[in-house]
Order: structure tokens, then C-alpha cells, then sequence
């Protein structure tokens, strides 16, 4: 008993150490990017006809915080993932530790992705739209904290969603989850999807669709990807099997 309440007590030591470099990366890259984050601002502007309206002293400090939270987690997520994975290592097998390192970088890579399909394709078309139902009617006045908080909403969702495919993968190489589970899961995952691209666009259906389409995209390739992975990992396996058979033989 005491030795299993020590094993325990290593285990949530190592998490803390674990969780604290990921947090002191996390402000390091917080303050690198505040220090260019009017850099930022001026390039996510730039496009624009007009100045941003400010209604506060402090929404400009707001702002900028934003911008800059929004960059350094990009930054910490491959750091993220490698402490997860230092964590997991000693349960792992090697040939599990070698195939499951690689998904490291590609998460960083798809919320990279993800952040620039939100902006560059996604913003764009629903700005837009909502700008062309307005029409002459309206006189348009945008407020930073508005602009930048529809922006966000917009696209730091789909850095996250479009983690999916490596996630999916991982866990096939793992063993938690198998292309037969996503099949059949397939309807309330879907459902699942379509309820967070509702809560995430703004209340117009065109808007829902655009972001529900990808979303419904990104699962089929979650599908296809576990799939690969699966029936590799099982090919390995049955070679593992036959020369183990051979040796014994």
C-alpha cells in the first residue's frame, strides 16, 4: 500500500514539474509577444478602410493581451505536447514512443492550420456576408474589442478543431480508439460538431454552414487517417507475431 501511495506521489510530482514548464514557457512566449504585438495589430488592420473605434482606456490593453495570449499559445502547444508525452513515455513501448513523437510538430503545424483557414478563408467570407445584409441601411462603426472579438471567435476555434486528425491518430497508435469506434460514434460526433460550430459563428445559417462543412470534412479524415494507422500498427504486429514464431520455431 505504501509502496503504491509513493508511485502515486512520484506520478503527480513529475505532472507538477511537468505542468510548471509548460506554464513558465507559456508566459515566456506571452511577454516575447507583447513585445511585437503592435506589429501584430498593425497586420491583422491592415486591410481595413478606417481606424477602430475605442470606448475605453483599457480595451486597447485588452486587445493587445488578446493578440498576444493567442500567439504564445501556438508557441506553447508543441511544448504542450511534448511534456504530455514525456509523461505517457514510460508506459509506452519504444516502437509506441518512436511512431507517437512525430505527432509533435504536426500539432503545432494544424493549429497553425487551423488559425489561418479561420482567418484567411473563413472571416473573410462571414465578415463579408454580414456586411452585405447591412447594405446602405446602416452606417458600419466597428469597435476593437468587437472586430477583434468576432476574429477570434472565428478562428481560434478551428486552431484547436483542427488539432483533430493528429489527435485521432495518436490515440489509433495508442490502441484508444479504433476506426470501428469512429464509424459508429460517427452520429453524435456529428452532432457534437455541428452544436459547436452554432455556438462559435454568429446566429446566421450561412455562417453555420460554412463552418459545419469543414468541421464534418475534418472528422472523414480523422476516419480515413485511423484507419491507415490501424491497419499498419496491425501489419506490424502480425510481423512481430510471425518472426517471434520463427525464433521459436
Amino acid at each position: 500500500m505504501e509502496k503504491e501511495e509513493l508511485h502515486l506521489i512520484d506520478h503527480l510530482t513529475e505532472l507538477r514539474s511537468r505542468i510548471i514548464v509548460t506554464s513558465v514557457i507559456f508566459l515566456m512566449a506571452l511577454i516575447c509577444s507583447f513585445i511585437f504585438v503592435k506589429d501584430i495589430y498593425q497586420y491583422l488592420v491592415k486591410d481595413l478602410d478606417g481606424k477602430l473605434a475605442l470606448l475605453g482606456p483599457g480595451d486597447i490593453l485588452w486587445i493587445y493581451m488578446m493578440l498576444a495570449a493567442v500567439v504564445a499559445i501556438a508557441v506553447t502547444i508543441p511544448v504542450a505536447a511534448y511534456q504530455i508525452w514525456k509523461f505517457i513515455k514510460p508506459a509506452l513501448k519504444k516502437e509506441e514512443q518512436r511512431a507517437t513523437v512525430v505527432f509533435i510538430p504536426g500539432l503545432f503545424f494544424l493549429f497553425l492550420g487551423g488559425i489561418s483557414f479561420g482567418y484567411f478563408v473563413l472571416f473573410p467570407l462571414v465578415l463579408s456576408f454580414l456586411m452585405n445584409i447591412a447594405g446602405d441601411q446602416f452606417q458600419t462603426f466597428f469597435t476593437a474589442e468587437r472586430y477583434f472579438q468576432f476574429m477570434l471567435h472565428l478562428t481560434l476555434p478551428f486552431g484547436f478543431l483542427f488539432e483533430m486528425p493528429a489527435v485521432v491518430m495518436f490515440l489509433t497508435k495508442l490502441g484508444i480508439v479504433n476506426p470501428q469506434k469512429l464509424v459508429k460514434g460517427r452520429k453524435i460526433a456529428y452532432f457534437i460538431l455541428i452544436v459547436v460550430s452554432v455556438l462559435i459563428t454568429p446566429p446566421d445559417f450561412i455562417s453555420d454552414v460554412l463552418v459545419i462543412i469543414p468541421l464534418l470534412v475534418l472528422y472523414e479524415i480523422s476516419v480515413t487517417l485511423s484507419k491507415i494507422v490501424h491497419r499498419k500498427s496491425n501489419s506490424v504486429s502480425l510481423e512481430a507475431t510471425s518472426a517471434s514464431n520463427l525464433k521459436e520455431g
